[in-house]
């Protein structure tokens, strides 16, 4: 009978555990949490030090009975849940549900691995330690204070928008950041400016060289007008063209640094178009373990919820070796590139990289399904490219002057690939301006054309859910184990859309943030959850008490709550009156909002039940039969547009169609950034978007 019991969290990781340990030990999960705050109340003793009341989570009654069980065997308990606060919390939760302090006849223990190897857990049993309370607290601060503010938030969206809604520290947040960025998209102007091409002959060689205008008199210079423009070229008619200065130089681009499980979120989102959800599910398989022939369940990655850019020692040596063995010496990292302001918070675990460096993609190809071995791949070469040495380039700065005004030509050819061997970014694939010509001062120039462009400023893109991560990282906001369930949410919510890639906040999303902008500042200051993010990391890193953190939080929500229910009480949000009729009885149908959106309902109910869908009317008129063209999606979501008097009319196109008519054809402009393209590909007319106005 084994005498040791090991307590993982997921079930998926048993089978794995159990084959690396052997028959002394017995391995057990508890799928998680066993015990959480109660739904149907705050389940927070605000009038007693804020004592959280936990209870045993419904349907869990039988895996602690299973526990207990195991428990009575075994005289070591290893308490082996994930290596962060969330698993510490399960943990503690288990010694109490399970009452292990109660039995004096047993010796507790906990123990955490990154990895998912025989050296990783076996190693663990030889550090086995006590529960870290300070990461305890940490979990339950952040759990309270999410209670304190959907619990005493989300009634007063139900009460005055519809049931359903939620409010949340983070999620209320990012949706305030996305809603901020339409914002500034719909207020932006369009600014003109212009740039000059020389296209210059070199003499004794067949291609031209291109220049581009800089400035004059040593200063750079901008273009805003076709009359500055005509006044420059003008003062260049006839010019003699003549190198003035050639500069020759080197620069190294350091490899990338392991992935984080932000940036594993962004660069999957940017190169496998997948969402954080999906990224974290696929990553959350590679680490608990796959099945390899010949080798049964396998940890493919270490841990996927980290803050950290560290690798450990041995993981340092066997990734410099491989490296030396397949590419050269010269290609293993003298010095490795190091996060700047690395954070100590749960420093404790590494990067996430592959558990063996000896385990290529190729190798697994087979026997994983796509998108895991896509996953995976990406992990693998981002961390043997992060131990490898920079991309070396030579560098060529050259100015040119003519008529007292400078232009410049700048280019770089890489003369050693380093890490780009194994691993491009997307900015590494846009360097393709090589060096062609060698130019010096004596060079001949003749002038071949001037070649002047029209351009606008563009507006901030729209966050997609790789930038929004970005920015969340940046402001402080959240940390890696919330930014998938974040966005999940708001996007479950239906407060934004994505759109392609793009998030777009939706109708219902400007309500909700225009709600807790007016009643809780506070709560979607960008500040002051950062600063909360602060004082959690605080507690977990044991300077600042959880109760402190949460006994300073509570007055002043309870006295805003309390606040926006009085104002709230007065205010009554009437549904806004459409034009539509009712064609079943005649009133002024209104817009509601349901599970999926913006709908069309007789103000009648229950008389009248009549309902249809609401098109947002987008104010031109089908070119067909002259109806108006509404935003419509389709089933997968995409935005496009069509006739409202579909089917009889099929008139449809995916990019918005412009007021204004084609001065060419007379035909439809559709809006593509920022110009006004025909919509008719035979007349290919283009317009700039300013022209509109």
């Amino acid at each position: 009978m084994a005498k040791n019991l090991v307590i993982l969290e997921s079930p998926a990781k048993v089978k794995t555990v159990k084959k690396i340990l052997g028959a002394n030990y017995e391995v057990a999960a508890s799928g998680g949490h066993v015990r959480d705050l109660p739904k149907s109340s705050l389940g927070i003793d605000v009038e007693h030090d804020y004592e959280p009341k936990y209870i045993t989570i419904r349907g869990k009654g039988d895996v602690l009975a299973g526990l207990r069980k195991e428990v009575k065997k075994a005289d070591k308990i290893y308490l082996a849940t994930d290596p962060d606060r969330e698993g510490e919390a399960i943990s503690w939760h288990l010694v109490h549900a399970l009452k292990l302090k109660e039995m004096t006849d047993k010796k507790v223990y906990r123990i955490t691995f990154n990895e998912i190897t025989k050296s990783a857990v076996k190693e663990s049993l030889k550090n086995a330690r006590e529960i870290n309370m300070d990461l305890v607290d940490a979990q339950q601060a952040r759990r309270a204070l999410d209670r304190m503010v959907g619990y005493r938030i989300s009634p007063l969206l139900w009460a005055k928008v519809k049931r359903g809604l939620s409010a949340g520290r983070v999620q209320s947040v990012a949706l305030r950041i996305i809603c901020d960025r339409e914002a500034e998209i719909g207020a932006f102007i369009p600014e003109e400016y212009w740039t000059l091409d020389a296209s210059l002959k070199v003499a004794g060689e067949k291609k031209p060289v291109t220049a581009k205008y800089h400035g004059q008199g040593g200063r750079k210079a901008e273009i805003h007008s076709k009359e500055q423009m005509d006044a420059l070229l003008e003062s260049l008619e006839g010019a003699s063209w003549q190198v003035t200065e050639v500069k020759k130089g080197e620069r190294v681009k350091k490899a990338p640094l392991p992935f984080t499980t932000s940036t594993l979120q962004q660069e999957a989102s940017k190169v496998l178009n997948f969402s954080t959800q999906k990224t974290m599910r696929l990553a959350q398989q590679l680490y608990e373990g796959v099945e390899l022939k010949g080798e049964g369940t396998v940890g493919l990655i270490t841990y996927l919820r980290t803050d950290s850019t560290r690798v450990s020692e041995e993981a340092e040596q066997a990734a410099r070796v491989y490296i030396v063995k397949h590419h050269g010496e010269k290609y293993a990292a003298e010095a490795v590139t190091v996060k700047k302001n690395e954070q100590k918070i749960q420093d404790a675990h590494e990067a996430i990289r592959p558990t063996d460096i000896e385990r290529i993609p190729a190798a697994v190809k087979e026997q994983l399904p796509r998108d895991l071995m896509r996953l995976y791949q990406l992990i693998w070469k981002r961390f043997v490219a992060s131990r490898m040495a920079g991309a070396e380039y030579e560098t060529v700065s050259t100015k040119i002057e003519a008529a007292g005004h400078v232009f410049t030509m700048a280019a770089s050819t890489r003369v050693f690939d380093g890490y780009m061997a194994i691993y491009t970014q997307e900015e590494d694939r846009e360097e393709n301006n090589r060096i062609r010509h060698e130019l010096s001062v004596a060079s001949e120039l003749s002038l071949m054309g001037l070649e002047p462009k029209q351009h606008f400023t563009q507006p901030p893109a729209h966050y997609t859910e790789a930038s929004l991560v970005k920015a969340l990282e940046e402001l402080g906001i959240g940390r890696p184990s919330t930014y998938a369930p974040t966005i999940t949410t708001i996007l479950a919510r239906r407060y934004v859309a994505k759109e392609n890639k793009n998030l777009y906040v939706t109708e219902l999303g400007e309500v909700v943030n225009q709600m807790m902008l007016e009643a809780f500042p506070s709560i979607v200051d960008v500040h002051f959850t950062a600063n909360m993010e602060a004082l959690l990391d605080g507690v977990e890193m044991g300077t600042v008490k959880w109760k402190t953190v949460i006994s300073n939080f509570y007055p002043d929500l309870d006295e805003a709550v309390k606040k926006a229910e009085k104002v709230l009480e007065k205010v009554t949000i009437a549904d806004e009156v459409s034009d539509e009729v009712c064609e079943l009885c005649g009133r002024q149908m209104v817009i509601k909002y349901g599970p999926h959106g913006r709908f069309l309902a007789c103000p009648g109910f229950p008389d009248c039940r009549n309902t249809k869908p609401y098109f947002e009317k987008i104010g031109v008129a089908c070119p067909k039969c002259g109806k108006d063209i509404v935003m419509k999606k389709t089933q997968k979501g995409r935005r496009y547009f069509g006739c409202i008097g579909y089917p009889d009319c099929d008139f449809m196109v995916w990019q918005k169609p412009s007021e204004q008519k084609c001065p060419k054809c007379g035909g439809v402009m559709l809006e593509k950034g920022n110009k006004l393209v025909c919509a008719d590909g035979e007349c290919g007319h283009v317009t700039a978007a300013s022209a509109k106005d």
